[in-house]
């Protein structure tokens, strides 16, 4: 009976973490959003990707959003390193961010991102699109399920 209610009291406890690692996490998408937002409000489209690149690493500095930027990903193979990845950025170690310029997202952006995920051990992403009148329509949340 003791081990019942230990077990029980463990998976609440388990549960409870997670939850909070996913209010974390969807706290830190908020954030990025309204940095990318805000950059997007000040810039427009039309701009190459770097520039896009620069100006969000800026406002995520100016809003004190932990990041990586450039963040480099070993990639292995069967346990053997065969090259290396970047993402754009890593937030709060938990969240990649992916960045375009282009004129519409396609099946390959969303490819580099999953594998991004699967490379990092984490489950969401943010696909941001910069060259989009409105850029509520040029970000994709991609999701890794387990």
């Amino acid at each position: 009976m003791g081990l019942n209610r230990k077990g029980a009291k463990s998976a609440k406890e388990e549960e409870k973490r997670m939850k909070q690692l996913g209010d974390e996490l969807e706290g830190l998408a908020y954030a990025v959003i309204g940095a990318a937002i805000e950059v997007h409000r000040l810039l427009g489209p039309g701009f190459l990707e770097s520039v896009y690149h620069h100006a969000l690493r800026l406002e995520f500095q100016m809003r004190e959003i932990p990041h990586s930027y450039k963040h480099r990903v070993a990639i292995n193979y069967k346990g053997h390193p065969v090259g290396e990845g970047e993402l754009d950025f890593l937030v709060g170690n938990v969240l990649v961010v992916e960045l375009k310029a282009v004129e519409k997202l396609t099946p390959i952006h969303e490819a580099q991102v999953i594998s991004y995920l699967k490379t990092t051990n984490t489950s969401l992403a943010l696909l941001i699109n910069f060259n989009v009148p409105l850029l509520k329509n040029g970000i994709k949340r991609i999701i890794l399920s387990s």
